[in-house]
């Protein structure tokens, strides 16, 4: 497997090149940064702590989609739509953790997965999205009159709130419970809001410290509350699950899938 990593500079970026070279099987084709940053030129291996890897830091990433069975991308909305399309023509897989990805972004992508393979999670670890499939089945199980509140925490430096991963399980709620998430959601509350709104999907955010990332689904009803919950205690969770859907993304059809499918749920 050639796997590349583009964004290799940011904190997930090095996870990723670590993650690559960890792993049996597994060739790391290139590492991308953006123009003009200093680490361009440097050993990626070195640039992780693994020892020299004879793979060097561009910011030229065409070769990387042409050559590369795979392309691991944290990066940002606008870079993740622009690399697709690189992964269209060189018909390459794009392994995609980028969060922020608005409705126009998505649009972008799924024209992309009609010539390669991509697969697009808002959330690489595998614990994140068997709570998903738990949330979703519990929301459908469970009365209307069960309030849903979706918390999270992350990071001082996290720049979007609420998560990606919040949203992704504010969605497999929404699901479960037939509803658009864009009509149910109530993102924030202060000063005097009234009583909460009957079926709305709330959503509580905190950022601090090094949080890596916690997330907890509380179904709060009459005389009892159900909560289902995910504690990461390291990245390297997310740079593993990434590389799986690499592997397994790589014999299979073009189109646009989820780590859903990566898992067979």
């Amino acid at each position: 497997m050639k796997i590349g990593v583009v964004g290799c500079g940011g904190r997930m970026g090095r996870m990723l090149v670590a993650e690559v070279l960890a792993t049996e099987g597994a060739v790391l084709q290139g590492a991308i940064e953006q123009a003009g940053s200093p680490l361009i030129g440097r050993d990626a291996g070195e640039l992780v702590g693994a020892g020299p890897a004879g793979v060097a830091v561009t910011d030229d990433p065409v070769p990387l989609f042409a050559a590369a069975d795979a392309v691991l991308d944290f990066t940002t909305p606008a870079a993740t739509v622009a690399f697709s399309r690189l992964a269209a023509q060189g018909r390459c897989v794009h392994v995609i953790g980028t969060t922020g990805l608005g409705t126009e972004h998505i649009s972008e992508l799924q024209k992309a997965a009609r010539h390669t393979r991509i697969v697009q999670s808002a959330n690489m670890s595998m614990g994140v999205i068997l709570l998903a499939a738990l949330v979703e089945k519990v929301a459908a199980a469970l009365d209307p009159d069960f309030d849903i509140e979706v918390f999270e925490m992350h990071h001082r430096h996290k720049v979007d709130a609420p998560s990606g991963t919040a949203l992704l399980l504010g969605g497999a709620a929404a699901s479960g419970r037939g509803v658009d998430l864009d009509q149910s959601a109530e993102r924030g509350r202060d000063g005097v809001t009234g009583p909460r709104a009957p079926g709305a999907i709330g959503f509580s955010v905190a950022r601090g410290g090094d949080v890596v990332g916690e997330h907890k689904v509380m179904f709060a009803g009459p005389g009892e509350r159900i909560e289902l919950a995910h504690i990461a205690t390291s990245r390297t969770i997310y740079a593993r699950g990434a590389v799986r859907a690499a592997r397994w993304a790589i014999p299979h059809d073009p189109g646009y899938y989820t780590m859903r499918d990566v898992l067979g749920l």
